[in-house]
């Protein structure tokens, strides 16, 4: 019953761009509503006058400045295909046939390899 089973996809078709602005959009909502849940515990923090409270504020802060970078930077970024299918679809060098004809050898004389 909890099982959740892998859709087949017929197509190499990107999503479309309505799916990928709402996925785009539900992440960066995410990433602030931690960066505003941040803000509140450091604010708990600081009227609990917990021990270490200057390590809590660097590491806190630190996060509420890195957390809206990297929120616009992966909400104004385009979604990935199908992450994995280059290397799924990885093409070797093809191994080249032998030649009709014999191969010269520099080191003979020009009629040597005619024998």
């Amino acid at each position: 019953m909890g099982r959740r089973e892998k859709t087949a996809v017929i197509t190499d078709a990107a999503i479309s761009l309505e799916e990928e602005r709402r996925y785009r959009t539900i992440r960066y909502v995410l990433m602030m509503s931690v960066r505003g849940a941040l803000v509140i515990l450091l604010g708990i923090l600081v009227m609990a006058d917990v021990p270490y409270l200057w390590l809590w504020l660097v590491f806190g802060v630190a996060g509420m400045a890195i957390l809206p970078w990297l929120a616009v930077l992966l909400a104004n970024d385009r979604l990935v295909k199908r992450p994995g299918t280059f290397f799924h679809r990885q093409r070797r060098a093809e191994t080249l046939p032998a030649p009709d004809r014999p191969m010269i050898d520099s080191e003979l004389g020009p009629y040597a390899w005619q024998d």
